[in-house]
């Protein structure tokens, strides 16, 4: 994904959240698919820079125009495609784990639509945000943390999407590990 595009985005969603403003909120459509239709368009018009992000929020997102323009090719994503295929073509073991495929083909997408439909309309909220976000568990594991919404709406700057004993965020003990082992800075959250 584009990081301009994906940030612009997650910052409209956290202003915005489960408002008309809301670039993916599930309250303002019948289903996932238009909901995921209308997410797609919001993010080409920015991936191709056809709309400019209102002012506050701008900035302090990474901008490689090259390498940003040759992830949103075609041709980029059929070789990403000939990659996953030769991948299993050297890998798999049995035929049928080529149905596999096309779950890595739409891995964003699929993993979008469930955060951001399940994430806002099953589950508790610790905290009221003032908006419809939740926390799945324990469905959450599955999809390494990103379930816990209504944390995340509370805490945006915080690694750890956790927040009770009973929570646990899979990828912030690798986080944590890879900050150890200095390959990555973690910073303190603040709210």
């Amino acid at each position: 994904m584009n990081p301009r595009a994906y940030a612009i985005m997650h910052r409209e969603h956290h202003a915005f959240s489960d408002t008309e403003k809301d670039p993916h909120s599930p309250y303002f459509f019948k289903d996932v698919f238009q909901m995921m239709w209308r997410t797609a368009q919001s993010y080409k018009l920015y991936e191709k820079r056809l709309k400019e992000p209102d002012v506050q929020f701008k900035g302090n997102y990474p901008e490689w125009r090259l390498v940003d323009y040759w992830g949103s090719t075609h041709f980029s994503r059929i070789l990403f495609a000939c990659f996953y295929i030769a991948f299993y073509i050297f890998f798999a073991t049995h035929w049928w784990m080529f149905l596999l495929l096309p779950i890595h083909f739409l891995m964003g997408p699929i993993q979008g639509a469930i955060v951001n439909w399940c994430g806002h309309k099953y589950g508790y909220a610790n905290f009221n945000n003032g908006d419809q976000s939740k926390n799945t568990t324990p469905l959450d594991f599955f999809m390494l943390g990103e379930l816990f919404q209504n944390n995340h709406h509370k805490r945006p700057n915080n690694a750890n999407f956790a927040a009770r004993w009973f929570e646990f965020d899979p990828v912030y003990p690798v986080m944590k590990f890879m900050h150890w082992i200095r390959m990555i800075k973690l910073r303190e959250a603040y709210l």
